[in-house]
């Protein structure tokens, strides 16, 4: 006697997923999550315009038709695409149903000109755009592997080194990890490779503090020679 199995058919399972989409504000809310930021319920319901309690409701939707995922940042909870296949299906749907779409949905997080947005430290290793460019930069160049978790390729630690700093001794610390990033709700890099390409940062004074004080950086002359260098990031890619 066969096994008897409560999966839905395929045809089901394709169904269930175009009806989750099948909706303006839920289609809207894929679009916003698009550029690979993560955005709270709350701020999903303001784009939208629509209430937090019908937003909540279309993301209950997308989270159980497996198009959307949440990650919890200390007290706060983000919603992003679910992974970077879903993404491609999201944004290939949106460019046939939009022809002459060319970048997809984008939403401002904070204003451009807010120091702390552009280059400041999260905790011990960069942050802001500058964080987001350098960590852009390393995938770019075969440094850096991002799907699922953060890892430094072979390319990626021989690159530490040329640098000039060691990933030893980091204790239990991974040598490379995801941080989200809370101006460009993004993951740039942490662990011991972020922190110790950060102190590099500031001993060797590519980048200094702000008048202000706190976490906000500012880029110097010799910040933006080293990261045009090291990681071929043009004058101001931060900005």
């Amino acid at each position: 006697m066969g096994c008897v199995t409560d999966s839905p058919p395929p045809a089901a399972r394709l169904a269930a997923l175009a009806g989750a989409m099948a909706d303006e504000t839920r289609a809207a809310i894929c679009m916003a999550l698009l550029e690979g930021r993560t955005w709270s319920a709350g701020e999903l319901a303001r784009i939208t315009g629509v209430t937090p309690s019908t937003a909540s409701g279309h993301l209950a939707r997308l989270l159980d038709a497996g198009i959307c995922a949440t990650e919890r940042q200390g007290r706060h909870t983000y919603v992003r695409i679910a992974d970077a296949e879903t993404a491609r299906l999201v944004d290939s749907l949106a460019s046939h149903a939009i022809p002459g779409r060319d970048a997809p949905y984008t939403v401002p997080v904070v204003a451009a000109s807010d120091p702390l947005a552009r280059a400041r430290t999260c905790y011990d290793h960069l942050a802001g755009r500058l964080g987001m460019a350098v960590t852009d930069a390393m995938v770019k160049r075969g440094l850096l592997y991002t799907e699922g978790v953060f890892e430094l390729t072979d390319a990626g630690e021989e690159w530490c080194a040329r640098v000039g700093f060691d990933l030893a001794h980091g204790g239990r610390r991974p040598v490379a990890s995801s941080c989200l990033d809370w101006t460009e709700r993004r993951r740039h890099l942490g662990g011991v490779a972020g922190a110790r390409l950060c102190g590099v940062a500031l001993r060797r004074e590519w980048v200094a503090r702000t008048e202000e004080g706190g976490r906000a950086l500012r880029v110097t002359d010799d910040g933006e020679a080293a990261f045009g260098e090291l990681l071929g990031l043009a004058p101001g890619a931060w900005q």
